[in-house]
């Protein structure tokens, strides 16, 4: 598998209900990871795949992104679609080597991972049974280079901090309205924190995953 990428596989011979969780500028295939023993008590398979660029983040560390960040320009679109070839070739690993229940396939992203995981989404609705996006903004060039979906759009998630110090608030607003004039199916919930996942708002998206995905009784 061409990406670095870190794994929690639950007990049991599976196929798993399955998180692709995808992380900021900056981290690290470690850095969603811990979330996994919280959601559903432990019962997701959890990948996390390492973003391909390297970037210094002091002390002699290195982080990690998956496209150039442009300080408030447009979004290098061919490098957010290079960065999408690699995860879905990841994916089509992933599915033959691990044991991902195929139809509980989630993709879930914060900060810039959430703008990947809007681009995978975007590109192949068909192959999530859910989106999920953390603290995160979505560049409505995405939406424009969208091909139009041939089927329903998974359920979609978007959680974001009312002060979040990094991605403002207001963009995360601006996603949900955008995407219900669209009319795909959104949830919006919005916490009283900065740039990260508070106990409150990881409790609700392992609920939000048990009523979106594990309860529904999904057709092959």
């Amino acid at each position: 598998m061409e990406l670095i990428h870190t794994l929690y596989e639950p007990r049991g011979d599976g196929p798993h209900p399955t998180l692709l969780a995808l992380h900021g500028w900056g981290a690290n295939a470690l850095d969603l990871l811990g979330l996994a023993p919280y959601l559903g008590s432990g019962q997701w398979l959890m990948l996390c795949p390492q973003g391909p660029l390297s970037t210094p983040i002091g002390a002699g560390l290195t982080g990690y992104g998956w496209f150039p960040l442009t300080l408030g320009g447009p979004p290098d679109l061919q490098a957010i679609f290079a960065a999408r070839a690699q995860l879905l070739a990841f994916v089509d690993a992933a599915l033959a080597r691990y044991p991902v229940d195929r139809a509980k396939l989630v993709i879930l992203g914060f900060s810039q991972g959430g703008v990947m995981a809007y681009s995978l989404a975007l590109h192949q609705p068909q192959r999530f049974a859910a989106l999920v996006a953390l603290s995160t903004w979505l560049p409505p060039e995405l939406l424009e280079a969208a091909a139009p979906a041939a089927g329903p759009f998974p359920p979609i998630l978007i959680q974001h901090g009312s002060r979040d110090e990094l991605v403002d608030v207001a963009r995360a607003r601006q996603a949900v309205e955008t995407l219900r004039a669209r009319r795909l199916p959104v949830t919006y919930r919005e916490y009283d924190m900065g740039h990260e996942i508070s106990p409150r708002s990881l409790a609700d998206l392992s609920a939000w995953l048990h009523d979106k995905v594990l309860s529904p009784i999904l057709l092959a």
